[in-house]
């Protein structure tokens, strides 16, 4: 069976930086097409956002050996960030991005850190830290609402109820790993 040539190094950060410059033409050709046709609706940030989300995680994919995890907890920042900025440039007129797009990312993290735990315990302890931080950031739902920033939606505490059942789950199934994870990655 014949493969295909592997594209040298040299080559493919060529390929990326050619692409990257074609991003970057176009998102300020989107802007310059915006600015002359709608000025007053900010689409081409939108879609500049977009662009940007998009090469963060090609060249985290591309340059970082990790596991799922570890892609799990960049998609988590990364898509809650790019619906804030996306709520942000449309200034915040419903709130969309804080009532409901990061409870419902932050849901789908911990249950796929949840099926990652089940599917795949033999390898958790690789996942120890990426769920322990998922967690972390999946109180930021409780903490918005202590605050009164965001309302007491069923959304804000589904998301909390499945962060706290997840980390339960986590302590069950693995607390031992865990615990040696974290003494071992933190050098306590």
């Amino acid at each position: 069976m014949i493969y295909p040539e592997k594209i040298k190094a040299k080559k493919s950060d060529k390929i990326i930086k050619i692409l990257m410059f074609v991003s970057a033409c176009i998102a300020i050709l989107l802007w310059v097409i915006n600015k002359l046709t709608t000025p007053q609706i900010p689409w081409a940030a939108l879609a500049n956002g977009g662009i940007v989300y998009v090469w963060v995680i090609v060249i985290y994919s591309i340059r970082k050996n990790v596991n799922i995890a570890g892609h799990v907890l960049l998609q988590t920042i990364a898509i809650s960030l790019l619906t804030v900025y996306i709520d942000y440039i449309l200034h915040f007129k419903r709130g969309w991005s804080i009532n409901i797009a990061i409870p419902i990312i932050i849901i789908i993290a911990n249950v796929t850190m949840a099926i990652l735990t089940i599917v795949s315990y033999k390898k958790y302890i690789k996942y120890a830290i990426y769920q322990l931080i998922i967690v972390m950031l999946s109180m930021l739902p409780a903490i918005l609402m202590a605050e009164h920033i965001v309302p007491n939606n069923g959304l804000n505490i589904s998301a909390i109820v499945v962060s706290v059942m997840n980390f339960v789950l986590c302590l069950i199934w693995c607390a031992k790993d865990v615990k040696d994870a974290v003494v071992r990655k933190l050098h306590w």
